[in-house]
């Protein structure tokens, strides 16, 4: 990936939850052959599912303000203080060809880099044991993997994937700071307490130009993208969905 690759991107900040899933899932089906970064947030603030978690092993629902059901795997996750990014692309692409670990290793180190822009020595959380491990919470950031992004001890950026039709779609979260749901994960208030998500998106948008190579023109959801997403955002919040066996 050495030359410049020219990525579609897209913000959307404050979005309702449903809509922000339905979104990431007419990229995953309807998306242009150039890839596609998404930036967002939630409003409300928000608790996702994992594909194929039971509800009734999270315990949180019964405290989150919204619930919604991802197209990824994983552990639930609580879309408060956070970046949300979601990247989709054909599997053909350089970034994803290979291993799948490994598409996972070159999205977290080009993060890595953003973070140390802020002061963040991020790492591969590798096989050392977390401070924020915790089990039977059903919470994506206690429960890390050896591809998380750790400081301090802790998990501070989780991701998934869901591939489909040739392509896919990879979610993840970079937390700014803990939430009631997550406790004491890793954040970036201790370097920077008063940075927000929008602040932090040109800091991972200039990482992620320098490290993979990338030039990003900046776009909206209209069409067929706007189409599918609206009538799809409803279904990620139905009981029939979020009660899946």
């Amino acid at each position: 990936m050495a030359s410049t690759q020219h990525w579609h991107l897209i913000e959307t900040w404050d979005a309702e939850p449903g809509l922000n899933m339905g979104l990431d899932e007419a990229l995953l089906d309807l998306g242009p052959e150039t890839p596609v970064l998404r930036l967002y947030t939630w409003k409300p603030e928000a608790l996702s599912l994992g594909y194929f978690q039971r509800y009734e092993d999270v315990g949180a629902v019964a405290e989150a303000e919204a619930v919604v059901r991802r197209l990824t795997g994983g552990g639930a996750i609580h879309h408060a203080r956070e970046l949300t990014f979601s990247i989709t692309a054909p599997l053909s692409h350089p970034l994803y060809r290979g291993p799948v670990a490994s598409s996972y290793e070159r999205v977290h180190g080009a993060l890595a880099k953003a973070l140390a822009e802020l002061g963040i020595t991020a790492e591969l959380r590798g096989e050392r044991p977390l401070l924020s491990d915790r089990e039977g919470t059903g919470m994506c950031f206690h429960r890390s993997t050896p591809l998380d992004l750790v400081w301090s001890a802790r998990k501070g950026v989780g991701s998934a994937q869901r591939r489909r039709g040739g392509r896919v779609l990879h979610h993840g979260s970079i937390k700014l700071e803990g939430s009631p749901l997550e406790g004491e994960i890793a954040g970036l208030e201790e370097v920077a307490p008063e940075l927000g998500a929008e602040k932090l998106a040109p800091i991972v948008l200039a990482a992620l130009s320098t490290h993979l190579g990338l030039e990003f023109e900046r776009g909206g959801v209209e069409g067929k993208l706007s189409e599918r997403a609206l009538e799809r955002a409803p279904y990620f919040s139905s009981e029939a969905f979020l009660r899946r066996r």
